[in-house]
């Protein structure tokens, strides 16, 4: 079995996750959510970002709008729907559950 490979599943896992927790804060650019992504070692590239960020507008969790910019083409800024709060909210008990389970089965001392 290839460790990087699992490594990277899990990381996918929580991408959503993360990402909805980015763009609560308030509005964000894309650009800025794969920086703290990558600086908290959730690698992710554009290729994934973008579709990602779509199938959350067709679910109707996030919106965006374009903003104009002094430095080149307008930008598209996310902000999360009152869908997407609760959404996230839900996520975040679940989180909650996953990370007291896994603690639980992990911290446990070999026997024998």
């Amino acid at each position: 079995m290839n460790l990087e490979n699992t490594q990277v599943q899990m990381r996918k896992g929580i991408l959503e996750y993360c990402i909805l927790h980015i763009i609560s804060r308030g509005e964000v650019y894309a650009s800025d959510m794969l920086e703290e992504l990558t600086s908290a070692k959730i690698m992710v590239v554009e290729g994934t970002l973008y579709p990602l960020l779509t199938r959350l507008r067709k679910a109707g969790l996030v919106e965006y709008k374009w903003v104009e910019s002094s430095s080149g083409p307008p930008r598209k800024y996310y902000t999360l729907t009152e869908e997407g709060g609760s959404f996230l909210k839900n996520l975040n008990a679940t989180w909650k559950d996953l990370v007291k389970s896994t603690r639980l089965i992990t911290s446990k001392k070999t026997t024998g």
